[in-house]
């Protein structure tokens, strides 16, 4: 599963064009495009689910199994807050492998395809710096950042974060990915 880098940065990506399209929505990392990730609607629905539909649902807010596995295993959630803080406590709970397995899962936040070349460019090799130093993609939650902000933030964030230790930027991308989760989290729960 890849996701695209509207879920990181509400910008379209150029890769694979059959990947989930979310972006950044009002509250948080939701979609600008209309669509959210399928699933059922409300904590009610994702109560309602079946086991795979619900953790099929939450695998495609996170992309780890076993995160999606926990929260499907642990509902009935009696609110959208319930729902969110076993999401965070879920991934403040994960192994390296658990997060290595979501952070495959993710694309890098890309530009739109009419920006100019050099800015395609200068993006590309920001991506190839980070992913060199760190192993894996760039992840980002641009929570109150207008669409407008989005590239801007994407390239000082990367060019912020290089300048970390692996550790730190370990913690920082956790951070980042448990933002994303709950932003999907909404976006999913609040769909159709």
């Amino acid at each position: 599963m890849s996701r695209s880098s509207e879920s990181h940065a509400g910008l379209p990506a150029q890769p694979p064009p059959s990947a989930r399209q979310t972006a950044v929505p009002v509250q948080s990392c939701g979609s600008a495009s209309g669509r959210a990730p399928s699933g059922p609607c409300g904590p009610a629905g994702l109560n309602a689910a079946s086991a795979a539909g619900a953790e099929a649902a939450l695998l495609e807010c996170f992309g780890s199994r076993r995160w999606a596995k926990r929260l499907a295993d642990h509902r009935p959630y009696p609110d959208l807050d319930a729902l969110l803080a076993a999401a965070d406590e879920a991934c403040y709970d994960l192994s390296p492998t658990d997060r290595a397995e979501a952070l495959a899962a993710e694309a890098a936040p890309g530009l739109p395809p009419d920006a100019p070349r050099s800015a395609h460019l200068a993006l590309a090799a920001a991506h190839a710096a980070y992913e060199c130093r760190f192993g894996h993609v760039f992840v980002i939650c641009l929570d109150g950042f207008g669409p407008a902000e989005h590239p801007d933030q994407v390239l000082a964030g990367i060019r912020a974060r290089l300048g970390h230790d692996p550790e730190q930027e370990r913690v920082v991308t956790a951070d980042e990915m448990r933002r994303l989760a709950r932003g999907r989290i909404i976006e999913l729960v609040s769909s159709q």
